[in-house]
């Protein structure tokens, strides 16, 4: 059904936008988690903060309430407190993490038509499902171009390194 296999996809996809993140992450000592490019640019510090607070708003009572709850105060989400310590920051991530994956693993074939508002707005479950991963791919990008600047020669790649592809492919498809 696909239902099944829409449900199925979107979990691993969930997945591996978050351990693209975290590898990505870990490639990068605190100063460079928190270092900005310039004073308009966000740290990967930053990120994470605004991705666990888009987080536990939209996944949180994800059926039965807003998305955009009314305790979220999205602006701050991209201010640097006293606060917010890497370990503070990465304990958020994980949470919100977790509302999401207790909400997309508990989904049935027949959520996925389901009605739940964003902003006021009607979503189908898979157009607000839809609309998250997009939304989590686009800042995690964010994470990896800024994980792999401050990490510079000693990045490992997250993927195919560069000049590995024919290799990979060669691997892949296994003796001819």
């Amino acid at each position: 059904m696909l239902g099944d296999f829409y449900l199925e996809d979107i979990r691993r996809q969930f997945h591996g936008q978050k351990k693209l993140a975290e590898k990505a992450m870990a490639q990068v000592d605190d100063a460079q988690f928190f270092a900005l490019l310039d004073p308009e640019s966000n740290s990967i510090a930053l990120v994470v903060k605004h991705i666990a607070g888009n987080l536990r708003s939209r996944w949180t009572d994800f059926y039965s309430s807003d998305g955009e709850k009314p305790d979220r105060h999205r602006d701050t989400e991209f201010e640097a407190g006293q606060e917010d310590t890497r370990t503070a920051l990465m304990e958020r991530w994980e949470s919100g993490w977790g509302v999401l994956f207790e909400v997309v693993d508990s989904m049935k074939p027949e959520d996925l038509t389901r009605t739940v508002t964003i902003r006021d707005e009607p979503h189908s479950v898979v157009k607000a499902a839809n609309r998250q991963l997009a939304h989590y791919a686009y800042h995690v990008g964010q994470i990896v171009f800024l994980a792999k600047h401050f990490a510079a020669g000693r990045w490992q790649s997250l993927s195919i390194p560069r000049g590995q592809s024919e290799t990979f492919n060669t691997q892949k498809r296994g003796p001819k």
